[in-house]
């Protein structure tokens, strides 16, 4: 494999609106983020991505950009972007940007003159297209709910957007249109972005002719993403952005993938894929619910074990996966990943644990790394996510009474990684002087940064010598490039994994379960590298290795 400048690296992603206010306006900004920069170097961060900071009306917060080249106020200025980079550099870590081209906002210039002129040049950079019967031009849903088409005003046509109104999708069959966007990407790395978190690239490729599908909901209507599982060719239009745009400057690109079919993956990471890597949703989508987060199953141990183990096994064959636990679109992974037992300082640290020392890139959350959990919520009116209102209502319509629905979306909702940063036990958590767009997580009297800093013991100096290791010299290479070899897969609630490459063998294995747990090693232990053990030892009698309840250990056997 050829190496890249990326390979080795740990990247941590900041929603910007939540990680640290200094005007008092009650939401983040970029003087916030150039503050901490300290705080992240020393966490062993190499790699920061900025959830959307582009001027937006924040409909779907920032995800609807009307100005690709226009910071929103909200968030500060150019010249504090440019700060931000040259600051960023001094600390020799690199600042990656969401890219948010499947759709825009319905105010960005381009919409407004496509409205103007539902039959101009602008209107084709957009899906115009004619009602049939009276009806939309075809039934599908869309991701925030309700039909996918839109009337355009005065006129028998509907525009089409997948997320909210306010979001029409691009039409990338239009060469004029995908210029346009390559020049805006291009501009940016011009400006010493060292790359892009690609949001919902899948969704580019369209079926021009949108037909309709078989409803699958009482709404008469169809999920789009049947749409894009059934159209070819959007490789075609990835490589056309890659050669355009990336290659040029050596970026690194992690993509938002989802709906590949079985065989791309080599074509998406291979040696010449068209990304750096994609996210590892494979563990996410266990509790996706068939019809919505009302009937999402609860997490199985075995099933989220045997899934990880079989991503990271297809995976190496190709080149690797962005691996998380959490990201800004779901619940906190404490919450979700680990039963009531474990969500503990030791079950966090344990969870972390098998995360980044996995194979591939990791990507630590804002938050993550002090152990932050989904916030309680008394009612929906809390909540700001337009997704989650969708969801609470699509609940009530199946009958979820409204303490049912709350409940569904207190432990699903995007908001829960959402509420602010907790920097200190003081006034908002230390996040503002002012009032928080959202709600402060309760929690945050007891777990912050400020409490963390002081005890060695906590789960934020846990994540600095857990990145720390994987960083080290001695480590690295294994860790970056080592095989990847599941072990003990017939023990319950044993996770345990072997890195490994010509001169080391690394074991990883931790203790999911109730119950202690007993291995038997392969091997004589030549070194314990991480315990999460407050005396950092191994309970270890000949060749039997013994694991309390949500103890972690990485080994290096003979």
């Amino acid at each position: 494999m050829e190496k890249k400048w990326w390979h080795d690296k740990v990247a941590y992603q900041i929603y910007p609106k939540s990680f640290l206010d200094t005007n008092g306006d009650g939401i983040g900004d970029l003087r916030g983020i150039i503050s901490k920069l300290d705080y992240l170097k020393k966490l062993g961060i190499d790699i920061i991505w900025l959830s959307p900071i582009y001027k937006s009306p924040f409909v779907d917060q920032g995800y609807d950009i009307a100005d690709y080249y226009a910071i929103a106020e909200e968030f500060g200025t150019m010249e504090e972007f440019d700060e931000l980079l040259a600051e960023a550099k001094k600390r020799d870590m690199h600042i990656i940007m969401d890219l948010v081209i499947n759709h825009c906002s319905d105010k960005h210039e381009w919409f407004q003159k496509a409205l103007a002129d539902p039959d101009g040049a602008f209107a084709d950079y957009f899906y115009f297209r004619k009602g049939k019967n009276g009806n939309p031009p075809s039934n599908y849903r869309s991701y925030f709910g309700g039909s996918c088409w839109e009337k355009v005003p005065g006129t028998d046509k509907y525009y089409f957007h997948m997320f909210a109104k306010e979001q029409p999708d691009l039409n990338w069959e239009n060469p004029k249109l995908r210029q346009e966007l390559y020049k805006m990407i291009n501009w940016w790395l011009e400006k010493g972005l060292s790359g892009f978190r690609i949001d919902a690239i899948i969704n580019i490729k369209k079926d021009l002719n949108f037909p309709d599908f078989a409803p699958d909901g009482k709404d008469g209507l169809a999920s789009c993403w049947k749409m894009v599982e059934s159209v070819d060719g959007v490789g075609k239009l990835l490589e056309d952005l890659k050669k355009s745009t990336f290659e040029k400057y050596d970026a690194f690109t992690v993509g938002e993938v989802f709906n590949m079919k079985p065989d791309e993956l080599p074509e998406f990471i291979g040696e010449t894929g068209h990304f750096s890597t994609i996210f590892d949703f494979s563990a996410h989508t266990l509790t996706d619910g068939e019809h919505g987060w009302y009937d999402a199953p609860k997490l199985e141990f075995a099933k989220w074990r045997a899934t990880i183990i079989q991503a990271q096994l297809e995976t190496q064959k190709y080149g690797f996966k962005a691996n998380i636990i959490e990201n800004h679109d779901e619940p906190r992974g404490a919450s979700r990943f680990l039963p009531s037992y474990a969500q503990t300082p030791d079950g966090i640290k344990m969870l972390g644990t098998i995360s980044l020392l996995l194979r591939g890139i990791p990507f630590i959350y804002q938050g993550q790394e002090i152990g932050m959990r989904n916030a309680k919520w008394n009612s929906m009116e809390e909540f700001d996510d337009i997704s989650t209102k969708d969801q609470y209502h699509t609940a009530r319509e199946v009958g979820l009474s409204d303490q049912e629905a709350l409940e569904v979306c207190s432990r699903m909702s995007r908001d829960n990684a959402r509420t602010p940063m907790q920097w200190t036990s003081g006034e908002n958590g230390g996040f503002t002087k002012g009032t928080p767009w959202l709600k402060v997580n309760p929690l945050f009297k007891d777990v912050n940064v400020e409490a963390q800093e002081q005890d060695p013991d906590s789960v934020l100096n846990y994540y600095r010598k857990l990145v720390a290791l994987r960083k080290s010299d001695e480590l690295k290479e294994v860790f970056t490039y080592g095989e990847f070899l599941p072990e003990y897969e017939n023990v319950d609630g044993v996770m345990a994994f072997y890195r490994k490459d010509e001169s080391k063998c690394i074991l990883v294995a931790a203790n999911f379960g109730k119950d202690a747990a007993t291995i038997k090693l392969k091997s004589e232990i030549e070194k314990v590298w991480l315990s999460n053990r407050i005396d950092g030892t191994v309970d270890c009698e000949k060749d039997s290795l013994n694991l309390r309840s949500c103890e972690v250990v990485v080994l290096e056997l003979e």
